[in-house]
């Protein structure tokens, strides 16, 4: 049975952080707030946990799950070949509403889907999130939703659409922004906007003048 904890209250909010991180450890399915939309979240480096988090949502391989860190530093094991355009733009807007696509490191043994050696990450703010993030490691976490349904921006409407499929629920209340994270892609030599979503590409420019719009 799913069990839910509400994060406003500092005793809940302990415990199902706790919870969390053991469910995670299980290979199971957690749903966190995040500082766009509500995330349902899983060992990022469990094959068996990633397929899971997809079968919850319904969504196919080719929607790879992006990934979720508690620190800037913690890219230092997961993506190559950072431009300093790159680490511009974590400097500036992380943690914050923007994801984004690098070439991930060969060496790493996970599956997030079909990413073609990328791999889309991502530092929220909020700090359920980050406690959580901070106390596991890197977690693929994608919109708590079933696929082609809108995201959640609260709790209530994550577990009406996911139900027993998730282990554990972390209730923040309703999140800050409806907007979700603005994704840049920078493997290539200019970054290039995929999507503009918390995000301006006038906003970006202010860091990295070059950015392209992808068409």
């Amino acid at each position: 049975m799913a069990r839910r904890y509400d994060c406003t209250d500092a005793t809940d909010r302990r415990t199902g952080l706790r919870e969390a991180a053991s469910a995670v450890r299980r290979r199971e399915l957690v749903v966190m707030p995040t500082d766009t939309v509500y995330g349902i979240g899983a060992d990022a480096f469990s094959v068996e946990a990633v397929g899971e988090l997809l079968e919850a949502k319904g969504r196919g391989r080719g929607m790879p799950s992006p990934v979720l860190v508690g620190s800037p530093n913690t890219l230092h094991g997961l993506v190559t070949d950072f431009s300093e355009r790159a680490w511009e733009l974590v400097d500036a807007f992380w943690p914050g509403a923007l994801t984004i696509v690098a070439k991930h490191q060969p060496s790493l043994t996970w599956d997030l889907g079909e990413t073609r050696g990328t791999v889309a990450v991502r530092m929220p703010l909020h700090p359920v999130a980050l406690e959580l993030l901070t106390e596991f490691g890197p977690m693929a976490v994608s919109s708590a939703n079933l696929s082609g349904h809108p995201a959640p921006q609260d709790c209530d409407a994550a577990q009406e659409m996911l139900g027993e499929s998730v282990s554990v629920y972390l209730d923040g209340g309703p999140t800050p922004d409806t907007a979700p994270s603005s994704i840049v892609d920078v493997t290539g030599e200019v970054p290039v906007l995929l999507r503009a979503g918390a995000l301006s590409a006038e906003e970006l420019r202010k860091v990295v003048p070059d950015l392209e719009v992808g068409s």
